[in-house]
């Protein structure tokens, strides 16, 4: 059975080409069985709620007008795309906070994924994450993927970004989940998977606080530690050596310039949905790594993740 079985695909108003849901058709197509695909929209207009002139059957009216409308566009920029290789559904809700939204119909329809489209910023010639793509990342249940364009490049590669120095369980886990992430999407999508990690720096301070230390010794140590994590991590799924890698640096340098030289479409990363204050002034190292990332990106939680806006736990 595919692991998108139900997918939750984010429309586009600004745009009549919708990358995203070029790209979940793509993985509807190569799953195993039926898929659905139900394309998204939370729309509001805060004047519709404030015409004071009008009633509130009126002002109804006029919001399922609204309503009605942007189903029949997403109707017509959906045709070109659609096939009897899945289920298609559209839904049209009115909020004020799209991520709100989004969430809240991932947890109503039990979503496997999620799948937005990016802005490429054609000055800067780079990804700029809107605000919904953020509040996704960090508080989104399900796997988010949001992909940059729509046309996927010839003799792509898909990487992983694993940590493999933790012994950490969730950290085990959640290396776990991202290479089986990496097989499964490897294999619809017809890309080459590569595990990359990467692996601190020897701290500057310490050979000048302890003379005695050797940095040398040190380096080499934890690089053997990582390339034994990760030789038993590509063995343990089934990898060969050709398709890791392990460097020394920080993973936001890493990261991208491992992408930009494997040709990578897509990277996977783990985030811990780090939210709050603790999110403004520290940040996960997962986020540091996406603003530097030209590509598709998939964002995966870590088993037990509960969202702060699962229904369930709402006070």
């Amino acid at each position: 059975m595919s692991i998108y079985s139900k997918i939750l695909v984010v429309a586009d108003i600004n745009h009549d080409e919708q990358p995203a849901l070029i790209r979940a058709i793509q993985l509807a197509d190569k799953s195993r069985s039926r898929s659905r695909i139900t394309f998204f929209l939370s729309i509001y207009d805060f004047s519709y709620d404030m015409t004071s002139m009008l009633s509130s059957d009126e002002r109804d009216a006029m919001r399922r007008g609204v309503i009605q409308q942007r189903e029949a566009w997403m109707r017509t920029v959906a045709e070109p795309y659609l096939n009897d290789g899945f289920n298609f559904d559209i839904k049209v809700v009115w909020h004020n906070r799209p991520y709100e939204a989004i969430i809240a119909e991932v947890f109503s329809g039990e979503h496997d994924i999620v799948v937005k489209g990016t802005r490429k910023h054609d000055v800067l010639e780079s990804v700029i994450f809107t605000p919904t793509d953020w509040h996704l990342l960090r508080k989104c249940p399900s796997p988010v993927l949001l992909v940059k364009n729509a046309k996927w490049p010839e003799d792509a590669s898909i990487i992983a970004s694993v940590h493999v120095g933790s012994e950490m369980e969730s950290h085990i886990d959640l290396n776990d989940k991202m290479v089986e992430q990496l097989k499964s999407l490897s294999e619809r999508l017809a890309a080459k998977p590569y595990l990359v990690n990467a692996y601190p720096i020897t701290p500057a301070n310490i050979t000048i606080e302890l003379p005695e230390f050797d940095p040398t010794t040190y380096t080499d140590a934890v690089r053997g530690h990582h390339l034994t994590a990760m030789k038993a991590l590509r063995q343990k799924h089934g990898f060969n050596e050709e398709q890791t890698v392990v460097e020394q640096g920080l993973p936001e340098e890493i990261i991208p310039q491992t992408a930009k030289r494997l040709n990578t479409a897509m990277v996977i990363i783990g985030t811990t949905g780090r939210t709050g204050l603790s999110a403004v002034f520290i940040g996960n190292t997962a986020e540091h790594v996406i603003d530097k990332i030209d590509c598709d990106i998939m964002a995966l939680k870590p088993t037990g993740y509960v969202s702060p806006l699962d229904p369930k736990t709402a006070i």
